[in-house]
């Protein structure tokens, strides 16, 4: 009966909250440029660089402020980034 208990505990609680984490992680790693985000503190603002532990973010026309990744909460609106491919075939029409 315990180790039911545990089996649902576990089910119910710990698996959730590991997949939100995951996420998070999954979302702070994606960010880039343009990105239109929301801080845990309900700070709304664009990425205009990323570094390896910290985000710049404008919040007004000229004005930056630097915060952690994890301080990211959400990712309101995502720039449009033009993929690998697409890269590639653009430098190769230059230089033809």
């Amino acid at each position: 009966m315990i180790a039911l208990l545990f089996g649902v505990m576990y089910f119910m609680m710990i698996r959730p909250q590991q997949k939100r984490r995951r996420e998070a992680e999954r979302m702070q790693s994606a960010l880039g440029p343009g990105d239109e985000v929301v801080t845990i503190g309900g700070l709304y603002g664009t990425v205009t660089d990323v570094e390896d532990e910290t985000v710049l973010l404008e919040v007004a026309p000229g004005v930056q402020t630097r915060y952690a990744r994890p301080a990211i909460a959400r990712v309101v609106t995502r720039a449009e980034r033009p993929d690998a491919e697409t890269i590639t075939e653009e430098a190769e029409s230059v230089k033809e």
